[in-house]
């Protein structure tokens, strides 16, 4: 078992590991000016670039979790995986219809505790 003192470092060290990640992108990817002035070809190609990252990479992360979540819910309990779904699909389709992040993912989760309470498989 680790002692305070063992605790309070490893506490330090996971926080700074935390800080340090959300620091990451504001330090090394910063779209500041440069005193020479940049070259307007390579200031272009960065910003397809972090374009095409900012469009591409939300969705594609969101839907690798989706499936991980998915996936996984199946393997365990089949009958947690259908409740899982159908939330899900919940969730796509009054985001669909409305338009609302906030309405649908409430939506979602409200629906998947109301089934996973009512329909106990």
């Amino acid at each position: 078992m680790n002692s305070r003192f063992d605790a309070f470092f490893l506490t330090l060290a996971m926080g700074a590991v935390i800080l340090f990640c959300r620091a990451f992108p504001f330090l090394f990817f910063s779209r500041g000016e440069k005193e020479g002035g940049e070259n307007k070809v390579a200031s272009s190609r960065r910003d397809a670039v972090f374009g095409f990252v900012e469009r591409i990479v939300p969705p594609a992360a969101m839907t690798v979790l989706a499936f991980n979540a998915l996936g996984g819910a199946f393997r365990s309990n089949p009958g947690d995986g259908l409740v899982l779904l159908a939330a899900s699909v919940f969730t796509a389709l009054v985001h669909i219809w409305k338009r609302n992040t906030l309405i649908s993912i409430f939506g979602g989760t409200a629906l998947y505790m109301i089934l996973e309470r009512v329909i106990k498989l």
